[in-house]
């Protein structure tokens, strides 16, 4: 493997790694929330252990953790490999790119179908004491260190792309 050059990794690759820890950081956010409307019930909420009213990402299932790897892993592979050129060519901006989007829709599935981390009957008894069930800050941190990730992926496979047009 060729010596790393930390003065040759790009912005992009900076940002990519940035954004990967940043959704490294929201695996230990409150990732949901429990939350009620009647002040009784808030403060019963309250007496409880936090780890029964807020879960992070570990606590909230798979759709909660493992797109986040799919952000914090390319963003890693790309400073780390995306100065080689057999790397880089062979596809390490699309893999990047494609590994950041399916993160981005498995996050986007786990968001729609956040009440289910808890079964038919718990969800019953949260509806009927008027108990709401809500994405909390390390899901919206996650899905920002997402969105970012793709969007500098993309910035990097246009330019592999006219990288490719001037070499021809």
């Amino acid at each position: 493997m060729p010596e790393l050059a930390l003065k040759k990794v790009t912005w992009r690759e900076w940002l990519g790694l940035a954004a990967g820890l940043l959704a490294l950081v929201a695996l230990y956010l409150p990732w949901t929330t429990l939350t009620a409307s009647r002040p009784e019930i808030e403060d019963a909420l309250t007496t409880l252990p936090a780890n029964d009213v807020t879960r992070d990402a570990w606590h909230a299932g798979f759709l909660a953790w493992a797109p986040l790897f799919l952000v914090f892993l390319p963003g890693l592979a790309v400073v780390l490999f995306g100065r080689v050129d057999a790397v880089r060519r062979a596809g390490l901006p699309h893999l990047w790119l494609m590994a950041v989007i399916g993160g981005l829709l498995l996050m986007v599935l786990g968001l729609v179908t956040l009440d289910w981390q808890f079964d038919a009957d718990q969800r019953g008894i949260f509806s009927a004491a008027g108990i709401e069930i809500g994405a909390g800050l390390g899901r919206y941190l996650g899905l920002a260190a997402a969105v970012v990730s793709a969007v500098v992926a993309f910035f990097d496979v246009r330019l592999l792309r006219a990288e490719t047009r001037a070499r021809r």
